[in-house]
């Protein structure tokens, strides 16, 4: 079972239990983007699991100017099983409601932190109620300045944290024909964390922050 908290310094903290799918009861997952599966109005994205087997499948539109991109169990896409969509036009502090489409539960909200982000990329992680649960961040402020003045060769690199504990670490490769990012949830011992959150991130990071690069 995922138990999602609230940090304990808040008198509105939510926890909410659910059943953990099959697909997501893994530590480590790679995003990877399909060679040559392009067009000019969509890249084509494979979610796999630490053994390589596919999980999920996702097209993210690149003319849309508010997002809503779905997960399917595969490119048949017949089983849906994450949206993630854009509560506005696509701006520098856009929120996204992230929902299971089997339930329909909202499961929380994963938002851009806008202006510092032209300095150094970093999401909040939100529950269902839009209280902050955690953070997703580039890992060194050094290498987030030579990423932008200098080049963009090198890996952007990021820490995923719960209520101020480091559960997770995100790493994109440089290639940019084949760009992938994989997802390590090795140090989330008890799965705080809901991996639908966790993989929603990785969506968004590899899709949203890579088309704005």
């Amino acid at each position: 079972m995922y138990m999602l908290f609230a940090p304990h310094n808040r008198s509105n903290a939510v926890v909410t239990t659910t059943t953990r799918p099959a697909v997501f009861a893994g530590k480590q997952f790679l995003i990877r983007q399909k060679v040559f599966g392009f067009t000019l109005a969509s890249l084509k994205y494979y979610i796999e699991d630490g053994t390589g087997n596919t999980v999920g499948f996702f097209a993210h539109k690149l003319l849309k100017l508010k997002d809503d991109i779905r997960v399917f169990a595969d490119d048949t896409m017949t089983r849906e099983l994450l949206q993630i969509k854009a509560r506005s036009i696509l701006d520098f502090s856009v929120a996204f409601d992230v929902i299971d489409s089997g339930t329909g539960e909202r499961i929380g909200g994963i938002k851009r932190r806008g202006w510092k982000s032209l300095v150094k990329d970093e999401w909040i992680l939100m529950d269902p109620l839009d209280n902050e649960i955690g953070r997703i961040h580039e890992d060194s402020p050094l290498l987030a300045t030579v990423r932008r003045l200098l080049t963009n060769l090198i890996p952007q690199s990021y820490n995923i944290t719960f209520g101020g504990d480091k559960v997770g670490h995100a790493k994109q490769n440089w290639n940019p024909f084949a760009p992938k990012l994989s997802l390590d949830f090795s140090t989330d011992f008890v799965d705080r964390l809901d991996r639908r959150l966790g993989i929603a991130a990785g969506v968004l990071l590899i899709a949203i922050e890579g088309r704005q690069r």
